[in-house]
């Protein structure tokens, strides 16, 4: 069984990482997320499970209004084109649905089928806000926390700056 959103509380608190979380209705997308969130503070980040052509997993976490060409992506790290995971692919390797994809699922990653990439601008903001396992909540940590929690899954993840920022406001 995947675990729960209590169950990574525990795992943060286990591991001393200070976390906040705010409760809000199911979010599926990054404009719902900013027509709701009012005056959150901190980097607000999107995930997004991707699949390459030889079947490798990957995990791209970064700031939400970074514009991510998949092409040059997958350039940079050296793997074959990449295309989106199907829900039941994230399922079954990060025990998530569409709509709560973070990187708090590396709790669930027990065979670190997925390899994980970071933003590196993402990781100047503080905190930094993911969901917990489910798009109805969200929850700040900083970023070295972070890293400390990825760490403790057993990934140790590729940094990069992953293309431009969306300036104008959407993604």
């Amino acid at each position: 069984m995947p675990a729960t959103p209590d169950q990574l509380f525990a795992r943060l608190d286990a591991l001393g990482i200070a976390h906040r979380t705010h409760h809000h209705p199911p979010l599926f997308t990054v404009a719902e997320s900013v027509a709701l969130r009012g005056a959150l503070p901190g980097g607000h980040c999107k995930s997004l499970f991707l699949k390459d052509k030889k079947g490798g997993l990957w995990l791209a976490v970064m700031l939400e209004d970074r514009r991510l060409d998949m092409k040059a992506l997958s350039e940079a790290l050296g793997s074959p084109r990449f295309s989106f995971g199907s829900p039941e692919l994230l399922y079954e390797t990060l025990g998530i649905w569409p709509g709560s994809v973070t990187p708090f699922s590396l709790i669930n990653d027990k065979d670190r089928r997925v390899t994980l990439v970071l933003d590196a601008e993402m990781l100047e903001r503080d905190p930094l806000n993911y969901h917990p396992l489910t798009n109805e909540a969200t929850t700040a940590v900083s970023p070295g926390d972070l890293l400390r929690f990825i760490a403790d899954c057993g990934h140790t993840p590729r940094i990069l700056h992953l293309g431009p920022l969306d300036r104008a406001g959407g993604t």
